[in-house]
């Protein structure tokens, strides 16, 4: 699985800011429940790697990144640490609403030292923000939820990153009842089941 890191000449120091990246979610673990414990031995590949491989979606052009429900800061916390060294103009903004996750991002923020990201204490409800380059969200909806959420603040241009499980098919079957919307599915590196959809152009279908 690390051979997706060297796919993007991923540095020695930006490895070793992943690796304390994951020390952190595994102390923190126990008090916050950030993941599942069933899920923590597996850490690097089940969550990091499979967060690195969001790094293919992103564009040197790129500007901002929201990513909704943040969590423990997967793909966010991992796409910026990587962002740093490839995308160097690139800042992401993490949007959680569980306070105690939000104290954590805040602490791996200051730690880790990383200035390319903003931790938004709030429900993607009550966004007021101008649209943006790409929308990342990993594991906090239904794609058609996904897609309402995202709407407010998607230009023609702005890509949507969701990975999905084996039901993908069929979110996107249930969303274009709703909405038009330009998509390639791309297999995930981490799980034979997994795929990540990128989504373009969403327009709200009219009756």
């Amino acid at each position: 699985m690390n051979d997706i890191l060297k796919t993007y000449n991923v540095s020695r120091e930006t490895i070793t800011k992943l690796k304390a990246y994951e020390s952190m979610v595994k102390d923190w673990n126990n008090k916050f429940n950030l993941v599942s414990k069933s899920s923590v031995e597996e850490l690097w590949n089940r969550h990091i790697i499979d967060s690195v491989q969001l790094i293919q979606f992103i564009k040197l052009t790129d500007k901002v990144l929201y990513d909704f429900g943040s969590g423990a800061g997967f793909p966010a916390i991992v796409l910026a640490i990587i962002a740093e060294q490839l995308f160097p103009d690139l800042t992401i903004n993490l949007v959680e609403s569980i306070g105690k996750k939000v104290i954590f991002l805040n602490t791996v923020k200051k730690e880790l030292e990383l200035n390319n990201i903003n931790v938004w204490h709030n429900r993607i409800e009550n966004l007021k923000i101008p649209e943006v380059d790409i929308i990342s969200s990993r594991a906090l909806a239904s794609l058609p939820k996904l897609l309402e959420y995202s709407y407010p603040f998607c230009k023609r241009e702005t890509r949507l990153i969701f990975p999905k499980g084996e039901s993908w098919e069929n979110e996107v079957s249930q969303a274009k009842q709703q909405w038009s919307f330009d998509f390639e599915n791309i297999q995930s590196v981490t799980n034979n089941s997994g795929h990540i959809l990128n989504i373009s152009n969403l327009r709200r279908k009219k009756w």
